[in-house]
């Protein structure tokens, strides 16, 4: 009877049996997918099986075909720590780095001060040569090289502080300027001349001037002032004058449309402006100063040299001669060497450099000025005039 379909009771109960069916089966089927799910799980690359090297995780972030949500997000949680590993990686590498930088310019800022230290230590201590002069007679020399500026090893304050150790040094059987210029300052030259001059009105020892390669201009300058010059005989002696050099920039400015803007109080101010034109009443004007100058490098080359020096209009030209031809141009006493005339004045070659030592970290600082100067396009003389 409950077999029956017609029945109700039996429709009911033949209803329940195949839902109860359907259900079965679905749960059968889910049972078999999530099986499937945890399987693929169990075998995913990201918690199974070795290590991944670098960037892998990145690529495969996005997962496969078939990955369910969880996977996906724990695949990306991944890649996100992975990403943020390198991060503090790379974070971390820049912190050393910048450390190392700081460690490095902190060691190069103390070696600086201490060879500062150092060299100060030295000149104070050690560096005075009138402090290990030998007790022998000898040559007390002065040098004098390269360009005589204020800012050069060549300046009046170094060469006159030589001068004066060599001349108060009781062994120095006499004072030796040993030149090798081209001359430069008349301002420092006039200087060591007048220094010299001095020393030589006291007339304890003799003052000598030896010129090796060059002695020219401001070098000659300061030379005309010992009691006797010695050159070799292919040195170069003499251009006896004063220059001014220059460049006028006017039409460069006008060319390329640039206008300049000067402003002065004193309507002379700005007249050897390289970007304005020299008229001929600033040319005259400067000619004057010129030739005030030359006179005087004339007068005091006369002082020096006294009658010694020939009749010759060509003298005080600006030209320069070979040692042998200065001597017949009095501007040269004799032939020679340093060593030949250390023979004939101590009886050998013995001689002791009196000239202050520069530290080496002041020729370093002066050597960099000087480059920056350069480049920067800054460096500009002391003094326009030149000798």
């Amino acid at each position: 009877m409950s077999d029956d379909p017609t029945r109700p009771g039996g429709t009911q109960d033949g209803h329940d049996g195949l839902a109860d069916g359907y259900r079965r089966n679905d749960a059968d089927r889910n049972d078999s997918v999530n099986g499937d799910q945890r399987n693929e799980l169990n075998k995913d690359p990201w918690t199974e099986g070795s290590e991944l090297p670098p960037g892998k995780g990145a690529q495969q972030s996005s997962g496969a075909l078939g990955d369910d949500a969880e996977t996906l997000r724990e695949r990306q949680r991944l890649a996100q720590l992975e990403m943020m590993d390198h991060w503090i990686g790379g974070v971390l590498t820049e912190q050393r780095r910048n450390r190392r930088w700081k460690l490095f310019f902190r060691l190069m800022f103390l070696a600086v001060v201490l060879v500062a230290l150092f060299a100060a230590l030295y000149s104070l201590f050690w560096g005075s040569p009138s402090a290990t002069a030998p007790t022998q007679r000898h040559l007390g020399i002065v040098e004098v090289n390269g360009v005589i500026a204020s800012d050069s090893p060549a300046n009046a304050e170094r060469i006159i502080l030589g001068l004066n150790r060599a001349w108060e040094a009781e062994s120095a059987a006499a004072v030796v300027l040993h030149i090798n210029s081209p001359g430069g300052s008349p301002v420092q030259s006039q200087r060591i001349y007048a220094e010299i001059m001095r020393l030589r009105g006291q007339g304890d020892k003799p003052i000598i001037a030896v010129i090796e390669d060059v002695g020219a201009s401001g070098a000659y300058y300061i030379a005309a002032a010992a009691d006797e010059i010695v050159a070799s005989p292919v040195s170069l002696v003499g251009s006896i004058g004063v220059i001014y050099a220059g460049f006028g920039f006017e039409e460069a400015l006008e060319r390329i449309g640039v206008e300049r803007r000067v402003l002065t109080a004193g309507e002379n101010k700005a007249f050897l402006d390289p970007f304005q034109p020299l008229d001929d009443e600033d040319e005259q004007f400067w000619q004057g100063v010129l030739s005030q100058t030359h006179r005087q490098f004339i007068d005091d080359v006369r002082a020096g040299r006294g009658e010694r020096l020939s009749d010759s209009s060509e003298i005080f030209s600006g030209l320069i001669w070979s040692g042998e031809q200065s001597i017949e141009l009095g501007l040269v006493d004799q032939l020679g060497s340093l060593e030949q005339l250390a023979r004939d004045q101590v009886g050998g070659t013995h001689w002791v450099d009196y000239t202050p030592s520069l530290d080496p970290f002041e020729r370093f600082t002066r050597r960099f000025t000087q480059v920056v100067a350069e480049v920067m396009g800054v460096n500009a003389p002391n003094t326009p005039l030149r000798f």
